[in-house]
């Protein structure tokens, strides 16, 4: 169901859908913005621009790049300096969520974690193994 909220952009009200996070007037706007920027990349002599020289020609910001980027209108094969941060560091990445570094210490975190619960349930087993009588001194 749609919800009426602020557009973050201009404060105008309206109802909120899954295709939009702004206003419909906010939203053409981003979409001229998206225009200018495609063209300008499209031409050879601008294909490796950077994104301050992008801002800096089309007038389009650093989040709405990045937004265009992770949605795929912008491809970063074709755009090699386009990326957009990762989740968690920063890192400037041109597909998925987080950074190989990232993802390789969360996969390093589960795999200790996964040795430390086994190793729990085996001690646990020992333990329950252990017949525990009494002593007759």
């Amino acid at each position: 169901m749609n919800e009426i909220v602020d557009c973050p952009r201009c404060g105008a009200l309206y109802a909120q859908n899954a295709f939009r996070d702004v206003c419909p007037k906010c939203s053409r706007s981003e979409e001229e913005l998206y225009q200018a920027t495609y063209t300008f990349l499209r031409k050879r002599e601008n294909r490796a621009a950077t994104i301050e020289r992008i801002i800096e020609v089309t007038g389009a910001t650093e989040g709405m790049i990045h937004k265009w980027v992770r949605k795929g209108r912008l491809q970063a094969a074709q755009f090699p300096n386009l990326g957009y941060p990762c989740d968690r560091c920063g890192t400037v990445i041109q597909k998925g969520k987080m950074c190989s570094s990232c993802l390789q210490e969360i996969e390093t975190g589960l795999k200790l974690h996964d040795q430390q619960q086994e190793f729990t349930r085996e001690r646990s087993k020992q333990n329950q193994r252990a017949y525990l009588g009494k002593r007759s001194d």
